[in-house]
């Protein structure tokens, strides 16, 4: 049985704009620290510049995920003053699709009653029962998401299909626990990618290193910077003049990917990437083959070379954990590609002698 709603749900607010032109935060149930009020300000569209409306956003700010709906009000006779909200939810896990759902059903009904008291008891059956239900606004069951759904959203076939060998580059760096940072202009065609990136290491099932939607601000990116690896969604080509963020570095919009000269080293390239990028990419071109069964087959993959580091380590005195031993590794006489790779992967994994 998944986590009730209860351990799940953070909080739930409202950001107004009103017909001055002001965005506002206006509500919230049960309360939103000043610091996270900022954030969210900033990562709803009600205080951009360019006036540009996206319906949905989200993110994950120190452990926490954000999930953000805003709509136009047109001819509500419940909210005369304003002209556009945001319904913000907090939660603790990654589930996009269900918290747009549950959002797009706050916003019916903010829409139709014009006051939040309606909207915290749906948040609190939610809370309580997992469920919300109403005639007219629509009824939410929240385990008709789950977290694994979530996972197999996104479309790796579209990955590798823009990135084509390259996209090895992306496995490599996530398999080492490398920085991401990636750029598009369109916060929508970052959250889609970016999403989708943390399935190619599957056997890790951690979508935790996602930040799908980070801003040049102090707070966030010192937030960003104590975590080891991580993947990072920009839509400030800014970014791009700032190497101390990342390893590897995407530009989404012109389809181009850059390693850092810091970590050359640890992601040289050779005999086994190329393998794994092959099989990438039949995989992802067979046309009979689904999103899932892509990453199944790049699963095995990465089964297999775990196997083969699992082989190459030992269990010294006392320690639960197996360590890497750096001489059986040399005895193996790999291509000295390989054989980097899985030294670094051993790091990754904390698999090294201290």
């Amino acid at each position: 049985m998944a986590e009730p709603e209860a351990q799940l749900l953070l909080a739930v607010g409202l950001i107004e704009k009103d017909t001055n032109g002001d965005a506002l935060w206006v509500w919230c149930y049960p309360s939103v620290t000043a610091e996270l009020r900022s954030l969210l300000l900033r990562k709803c569209c009600l205080t951009d510049e360019n006036k540009l409306l996206h319906t949905f956003v989200f993110g994950q700010y120190k452990r926490s995920w954000f999930y953000i709906t805003t709509v136009e009000v047109q001819d509500s006779p419940a909210l005369k003053k304003v002209t556009h909200f945001s319904i913000v939810l907090m939660a603790k896990d990654f589930n996009p699709e269900k918290y747009a759902a549950f959002t797009r059903i706050l916003c019916r009904i903010y829409l139709k009653h014009g006051s939040p008291v309606k909207m915290m008891e749906s948040y609190i059956a939610v809370l309580t029962k997992g469920i919300c239900q109403s005639e007219e606004n629509g009824s939410f069951l929240s385990k008709d998401f789950d977290a694994r759904k979530a996972y197999l959203a996104g479309s790796i076939k579209d990955i590798v299909s823009q990135f084509g060998m390259e996209t090895v580059i992306l496995y490599t760096a996530l398999m080492l626990k490398k920085r991401i940072v990636v750029y598009h202009p369109r916060i929508e065609a970052i959250q889609e990618f970016t999403r989708t990136l943390p399935a190619l290491v599957w056997h890790r099932q951690d979508w935790s290193i996602l930040h799908s939607y980070v801003h040049l601000n102090e707070e966030e990116v010192e937030a960003l910077k104590a975590c080891t690896g991580y993947i990072a969604g920009f839509t400030d080509s800014e970014v791009n003049s700032r190497p101390d963020l990342y390893d590897v570095y995407v530009n989404l919009a012109d389809s181009e990917i850059t390693i850092s000269p810091v970590v050359k080293e640890a992601m040289t390239m050779g005999k086994l990437h190329k393998e794994i990028g092959q099989l990438i990419v039949q995989s992802a071109e067979d046309p009979d083959k689904s999103d899932s069964q892509v990453i199944k087959d790049i699963s095995l993959k990465t089964k297999e070379i775990l196997a083969t580091l699992a082989s190459l380590t030992e269990v010294s005195d006392g320690n639960e954990k197996p360590t890497l031993n750096s001489e059986a590794l040399k005895q193996k006489r790999f291509p000295p590609a390989t054989e980097n790779f899985l030294f670094h992967l051993a790091a990754a994994e904390q698999m090294l002698k201290i």
